[in-house]
């Protein structure tokens, strides 16, 4: 649930004590020039794309919601959750915060004091140096390791566009999308999928590198068709959100091609899908 800082409400970046917000990026452009091979996708990633799905960090968890797809978190989910839902024949994708430090993970000593940025809006969290994969990697194979020895199918590395965010260092794009496709690569080589986070400027260089994508908010902010690739691609929008009737965003969003609800911005629980209906 972390959108860039330019794009978070007043009263968010308020109660956080933030600096002001950033005004948006331009949208980013591949760079001429050779790029890295994409890694291949997981063969256990469904390759239609998904037509619902659910998103819970936070309170009990339910595992009886009507979704071919749920999203959990790394830490707090056990293996035995997982292990229902595949019985149940669904998927689990597993939430990794890759680009910002949280000073609630057991894991939250490792990262070394050069990495760790500016708050990034969220309680407990800063952003991290992307350009220092040496630092950042063992860390984060560690996370992917454990979604991947869970079961989870999947994983949604969160907080990829730092770039663009005031995170207290002098990223540019190509640092982010080196990073970003660092991530994919460590994923694919444990065996899972992996979905691009919202940073939708750059989703058009990325999408041969990533699965899926899982976006908040692209109907509020008339961004959504920044996900054309991964719809003409053929891959999954998991699509989230959160101030927006269904009523209002479901049409639009289907005919996107989306997998589409809305949810409180707690993530618990409670969601309300949008129909599903075959895409463009």
């Amino acid at each position: 649930m972390k959108r860039p800082l330019w794009i978070l409400v007043t009263a968010v970046v308020a109660l956080a004590g933030c600096a002001p917000p950033l005004a948006p990026p331009a949208r980013w452009h591949q760079p001429a020039g050779p790029r890295p091979p994409a890694s291949p996708a997981p063969a256990t990633w469904p390759a239609e794309p998904v037509r619902s799905w659910q998103w819970q960090l936070h309170g009990t968890l339910d595992l009886t919601v009507d979704a071919e797809v749920y999203e959990l978190d790394a830490f707090t989910t056990p293996a035995a959750a997982v292990d229902r839902l595949h019985t149940a024949g669904k998927r689990a994708v597993c939430y990794v915060n890759a680009g910002a430090y949280e000073d609630f993970r057991p894991d939250a000593g490792r990262f070394p004091a050069a990495v760790l940025g500016s708050p990034n809006g969220w309680p407990g969290e800063r952003w991290l140096d992307v350009r220092r994969w040496d630092s950042l990697e063992p860390v984060l194979t560690d996370r992917f390791t454990l979604c991947r020895d869970k079961g989870f199918d999947a994983v949604e590395a969160d907080n990829v566009d730092g770039y663009a965010n005031r995170s207290g260092f002098p990223l540019t794009g190509q640092d982010q999308l080196t990073f970003n496709r660092a991530l994919a690569r460590l994923a694919h080589g444990l065996g899972l999928a992996v979905g691009l986070k919202n940073d939708l400027e750059q989703a058009e260089s990325l999408e041969p590198d990533f699965d899926f994508a899982v976006n908040e908010e692209c109907f509020r902010f008339s961004e959504c068709e920044l996900l054309d690739p991964f719809v003409a691609a053929g891959k999954s929008v998991l699509h989230v959100e959160y101030a927006v009737d269904t009523a209002t965003f479901c049409r639009t969003t289907r005919e996107y091609g989306f997998a589409s609800m809305r949810k409180h911005p707690s993530l618990d629980a409670w969601r309300q899908p949008c129909p599903t209906a075959p895409g463009r």
